[in-house]
């Protein structure tokens, strides 16, 4: 299946919303960071937090949240909790972030930046 299947999926929107709300709540994004990550409007992103939520979502908002969820995987892996639940809201000196915040690069810099990101993660995790 695509991406596109499976942002018109409705079971696959429900579980891709419902493990975004979770990284949401875990990492403690206020609704503007979280409704930005996910490229919904503030108003679509209060309705999309609702368990029951019946709307759909686009093929670019499937894949920032596969990649968000890919990232969280990584951090949870990678990290112990405390860290890896407030490292996208810390500064970063590596390279890829230039000191700034994971977390308002990947609002700025949209999907091709997060997916960046998540590849770095998984480098990691392997060790490069």
């Amino acid at each position: 299946m695509t991406a596109a299947h499976f942002s018109q999926n409705p079971r696959a929107t429900a579980v891709a919303l419902k493990a975004y709300r979770n990284i949401a709540h875990n990492w403690a994004l206020s609704a503007r960071q979280a409704a930005a990550l996910a490229d919904m409007s503030p108003g679509k992103w209060r309705g999309a937090r609702r368990p029951n939520y019946r709307g759909r979502i686009n093929v670019d908002q499937m894949l920032r949240l596969s990649a968000l969820i890919g990232i969280y995987r990584c951090l949870e892996l990678y990290f112990d909790t405390p860290i890896a639940r407030s490292w996208i809201l810390l500064p970063n000196q590596e390279p890829l972030f230039a000191g700034d915040k994971p977390v308002e690069r990947m609002i700025d810099r949209g999907l091709p930046y997060m997916l960046s990101v998540r590849h770095y993660l998984e480098d990691r995790l392997e060790g490069s």
